[in-house]
């Protein structure tokens, strides 16, 4: 964010809370000041002042002219430490929870909203069983069944060597391997169970403040409901991200995480399980006996598992302070138990029982494939349905979003778990291609090899709409060279400059490639579907790698085979290296590490609704704040207030204003500038920030103006017309650069600023000082005379503490 831009000539007390977007910024470069104090909240998140303006509030008559400027950093909520460059990893979570958010608006349709809601907990669900049976497939199947089972393989990597069935050691009994090998994905979850709980800790238990002043008829509360909620009267709708509840998804959470974490320990007793079943069906006995309860007891609790995880959404209508104990400790405790009841069973000594082949990962794999892919179309027709009675051409892909959005999800998990298992096979077989040595090989399933072999038949369908793209681009800067002449004012022909005016036309145009990304969405999710339908009907239907499948086909069908099934192992596996290089760059590399904190700080704003596992909420912390700092200021000095947002800082800033009781709603002026409030979220989250909701936050507060440039890509128009006789939110869009060639105010030429830097432009002063003017004069100070001086409201509740003041 630049420097706080000079003050407007207005009267009255007021405060402009400043807001950065993506990639952060500190609270000097924010306030144009190197001696700056922090005055409330911690290290991760908190509100600082120039020294000078400590005391504000006790030297009110300093500021007749100029509002008091406040910084609000949240950088550290998504991009502090190194270790959470490794949320990288969670990136199909994150995906697959947005797409929660995706649904297209519906009022009064409670059982659409919540099935949509159970489509998409599924297919969450999905993929952690998917990451978990990856898990083991590499170190139940891959290393501990076929590799150390096999001799050539297990002489030639000694650290195998204890478990080698050849050496006849304690170890070298199948089950005991696989028992042994089992660690490593009960680990995985143990892991990811650890990241969730202490993130829900430091997040979804942070408490939002009150809801309105006046009380509402809500829908019930332990439901997902539809849109908004009415009072019966004449009130404003309450919104939906205005209900108290929204930002604290601290029950949900806990139950999803105990669902999720009772799901992978399940699945490595599946595959424990299911490597037993094939031995002892031909030898009936005790063991087979027992094996037949425990594999009960196992469907049982998948079948609990599922109904956890089906039964309750979110609930937003009010605080929900409970946590389901039962469900939160007993379900994955249960189900580490059966794993290692199961495991006890695996392990014992069986007579004639070697490995054979490789475990039954085909039939498990495919089934995932399947039920996501169900799940996807189920989910397209429920968002149909939903979109079909109030359709709105600026919606992504008329509704479709989070359908095709869960796709990637489901693409994404697929890329990292087919990724590791193609690299693991090819390291441990040698320089073959998985699944075409000759002889017995190391080899992942087969369905897999066909996954990777489809990769590059997407990339080529890609080839299409990316040059199409390209052209359109080159076209549009063309056809917008006269208009950029004629915004500068330059008709006659010696004031133009070809080169210039070209360098402004192809920013204005490149910057336009952003409205495209729903085809390109579209695109990628369709083919994903229908090729991975093909990938599982040829898996299927010929039982072999696609460069074996084709052995009897014309040689160029059979060369092609063999070519995109290579291709498809090292693109496959070079896609889930560049995850892990890219997480470890980011932990030893501070400007890597910010780079990924931008890619949450779009993905991580909403709460986690569907994958407990996703990488944390930072919005369920920084809109409770910046609500809490507008109440308290507004109802200790009576004064106006200004939040100014750039970029996601407007997203926080508009999230967090809905928050506001309507009475301190109305005493708050709103600038966002660089927003993506309609240009990405309304078009992608059109329940919460479509056009309705956009044109009720309009109503609600004193006065709103929306800043942007045509050669931003990420920040665009609100698209909030006039009404009820206030203005229409956008201002006239904002030239840039801000001269077209050299002139005496600006010498030397401007740069083409895109996103960044609006303060810098001389009309974003102009704009905010017509703001701060528009605003309701100040009320009288309500301030308690016994508590402590200082900027903090000493009547506001103290759920949610506060630092005091500290040094930043």
């Amino acid at each position: 964010m630049s420097p706080a831009t000079p003050a407007p000539e207005s009267g009255g007390a007021a405060l402009e809370l400043l807001v950065h977007g993506v990639g952060g910024a500190t609270p000097q470069d924010m306030l144009d000041d190197p001696r700056t104090v922090r005055i409330t909240g911690d290290r991760t998140a908190a509100m600082y002042r120039r020294g000078e303006d400590v005391d504000a509030e006790e030297h009110p008559e300093r500021y007749a002219a100029r509002p008091v400027p406040e910084a609000y950093c949240w950088s550290n909520l998504t991009s502090g430490d190194g270790a959470r460059a490794l949320w990288l990893l969670l990136l199909p979570f994150m995906v697959a929870n947005l797409a929660h958010w995706m649904r297209p608006p519906a009022r009064n349709r409670p059982g659409a909203v919540r099935l949509y809601g159970v489509l998409v907990r599924l297919v969450a669900l999905t993929l952690t069983v998917l990451l978990t049976a990856a898990a083991c497939e590499v170190a139940l199947d891959l290393t501990a069944w076929q590799c150390a089972g096999t001799a050539a393989c297990a002489d030639a990597y000694s650290w195998l060597g204890f478990l080698d069935a050849g050496r006849g050691g304690w170890w070298s009994l199948p089950g005991r391997r696989l028992v042994l090998a089992a660690l490593v994905p009960v680990a995985l979850v143990g892991l990811l169970w650890y990241l969730s709980s202490r993130t829900w800790s430091a997040y979804e238990a942070q408490r939002p403040p009150a809801g309105y002043d006046a009380p509402v008829t809500e829908p019930r509360a332990d439901t997902e409901t539809a849109d908004s909620g009415s009072d019966g009267g004449a009130a404003e709708p309450r919104p939906a991200l205005g209900r108290p509840g929204f930002w604290y998804g601290r029950r949900l959470v806990a139950r999803l995480r105990a669902a999720h974490t009772a799901a992978g320990f399940l699945t490595v007793a599946a595959a424990l399980a299911s490597a037993t079943a094939r031995h002892d069906a031909v030898r009936p006995g005790a063991l087979t006996a027992l094996g037949w309860t425990l594999r009960a007891a196992l469907a049982v609790l998948c079948l609990l598992v599922v109904w956890v995880v089906c039964r309750r959404g979110r609930s937003e209508s009010r605080l929900d302070l409970r946590v389901e104990h039962a469900v939160v400790s007993w379900l994955p405790a249960a189900s580490l138990a059966v794993l290692a009841l199961i495991a006890l069973h695996t392990g014992w000594a069986r007579p004639g029982w070697s490995s054979a082949g490789t475990l039954p990962g085909d039939a498990v794999f495919g089934a995932l494939t399947l039920a996501q892919g169900g799940l996807v179309v189920a989910l397209g027709v429920v968002a149909l349905l939903l979109q079909r009675p109030r359709r709105d051409p600026r919606t992504a892909l008329r509704g479709l979003g989070g359908p095709a959005v869960a796709m990637l999800a489901c693409a994404l998990a697929g890329v990292m778990s087919g990724g590791v298992a193609q690299r693991v096979a090819d390291w441990l077989d040698g320089p073959a291609t998985p699944g075409m040595g000759d002889g017995p090989r190391i080899g992942p399933p087969v369905l897999l090899s066909w996954q990777a072999s489809v990769i590059p038949v997407l990339l080529l369908l890609l080839l299409a709409p990316a040059a199409l793209l390209a052209v359109r681009t080159l076209l549009t800067a063309r056809r917008l060279r006269p208009r950029v002449e004629a915004d500068y004012g330059a008709a006659r022909a010696d004031e133009r400059d070809p080169v210039r005016t070209g360098r402004i036309a192809s920013g204005r145009a490149r910057a336009a490639l952003t409205d495209s990304a729903p085809v390109l969405v579209g695109v990628v999710s369709g083919a994903t579907l229908l090729l991975g339908a093909a990938s599982v009907a040829g898996a299927w239907a010929s039982g072999n790698v696609p460069g074996r499948a084709f052995d009897g086909a014309h040689p160029a069908i059979a060369s092609l085979a063999s070519v995109t099934q290579a291709l498809g192992s090292w693109m496959i596996g070079f896609g889930f290296l560049l995850f892990v290089t890219w997480g470890r760059r980011a932990y030893r590399d501070a400007s890597a590490r910010r780079t990924i904190g931008i890619l949450w700080d779009v993905g991580t704003f909403w709460p986690r609704a569907a994958h407990p596992f996703a990488p944390p909420c930072y919005a369920e912390r920084a809109v409770p704040d910046l609500t809490w700092r507008m109440s308290s200021w507004t109802r200790a000095t009576g004064g106006r207030l200004v939040i100014s947002g750039h970029s996601q800082g407007s997203v926080l800033a508009a999230a967090a204003v809905w928050q506001l009781p309507p009475a301190t709603r109305g005493r708050v002026a709103l600038l966002t500038y660089g927003s993506p409030l309609e240009r990405l979220y309304g078009r992608w989250f059109p329940a919460y920030f479509g056009p309705e909701a956009l044109r009720a936050l309009h109503r609600t507060v004193d006065c709103w103006t929306n800043l942007y440039r045509a050669t931003d890509p990420i920040g665009g128009p609100v698209r909030v017309p006039a009404e009820d006789g206030r203005p229409a939110v956008d201002a006239e869009v904002m030239l840039d650069p801000v001269a077209y060639g050299r002139t005496r105010r600006h010498p030397l030429p401007e740069p083409i600023l895109g996103h960044s830097d609006y303060q810098a432009d001389p009309a974003f002063a102009l704009r905010r000082s017509a703001l701060l003017d528009r605003l309701l004069p100040a009320m009288p100070r309500q301030r308690d005379p016994n508590g402590p001086p200082g900027p903090a409201d000493p009547n506001e509740p103290s759920d949610q503490g506060s630092s005091g003041r500290s040094s930043g």
